[in-house]
């Protein structure tokens, strides 16, 4: 029968061998939560990485163009095909494009950072061709509008594409929002008949111009192209239905072609 000294002395033992293991479970778990620490640590900095190469090579945004067939009612005024909706992106690249017409040559500048559907279209119809051969139907020159409307192969201002599309910027949906139009000089705009009637006639602003958010922005005019609009507006107006200072331009604006540069 154990004395109890033995029995202390094996109760010590034991003791010591429990601390031992705990001290060694415990020293385990650190190890194991430092190495998940660094892994997590790891993942995170390479999905960041991943996520910036992504970002910084492409650095756009998908977006969802719709291109719906206008009604019968309203056929193309010249045959077309609508623009493609695969890949559609909202990005911060512009496009070069050039107008030659009978007047000087206008040069454009496409933003697709606002209006990326608008942009897809435009580039669509100018690969197309369909702007070649046209005429620039409308010139007004009040206190309040300095526009040249092109676009439309019909020539009448009724003109079409086919299809239609949604409004961009400026345009906001939210009918309480205060938007301004901001229509300054060298402006480049689409016409439209109503919310989210766009098509393929645009127009060129060659003077600040007061209008009411409604008219999708999508680019630019180049100086060339502004000294050629304002040859036109000089040339003079054969005034329409609107007055004196609405109608056909006296000089013939006729687009020979509209080629992306």
């Amino acid at each position: 029968m154990p004395t109890n000294e033995q029995r202390r002395e094996a109760a010590k033992r034991k003791l010591e061998r429990q601390l031992t293991r705990r001290a060694q479970r415990a020293r385990k778990r650190k190890q194991l939560t430092i190495a998940g620490s660094i892994l997590a640590v790891v993942a995170v900095v390479a999905g960041g990485a991943l996520v910036y190469v992504l970002t910084k090579s492409d650095g756009s945004v998908a977006v969802k163009c719709e291109y719906p067939a206008s009604p019968p009612s309203q056929p193309a005024a010249k045959k077309v095909d609508p623009p493609s909706t695969d890949g559609v992106k909202k990005s911060d690249d512009t496009y070069d494009v050039t107008m030659d017409t009978s007047q000087g040559p206008i040069g454009l500048v496409l933003d697709n950072s606002k209006s990326p559907c608008t942009v897809n279209s435009f580039l669509s119809l100018v690969k197309q061709n369909y702007f070649d051969g046209t005429t620039c139907h409308r010139l007004t020159n009040s206190a309040q509008l300095k526009v040249l409307q092109c676009g439309d192969p019909s020539g009448t201002g009724a003109g079409g594409p086919g299809y239609s599309f949604a409004d961009e910027y400026p345009i906001s949906k939210d009918p309480t929002a205060m938007v301004v139009g901001d229509y300054k000089r060298g402006t480049l705009a689409m016409a439209n008949a109503g919310p989210d009637t766009n098509g393929s006639q645009f127009f060129l602003v060659f003077g600040d111009t007061d209008l009411p958010p409604d008219y999708t922005k999508f680019g630019t005019i180049d100086e060339a192209g502004l000294q050629t609009l304002d040859k036109i507006a000089a040339g003079g107006i054969t005034p329409g239905d609107r007055g004196p200072e609405d109608g056909k331009p006296v000089l013939p604006v006729d687009v020979k072609t509209v080629v992306k540069n």
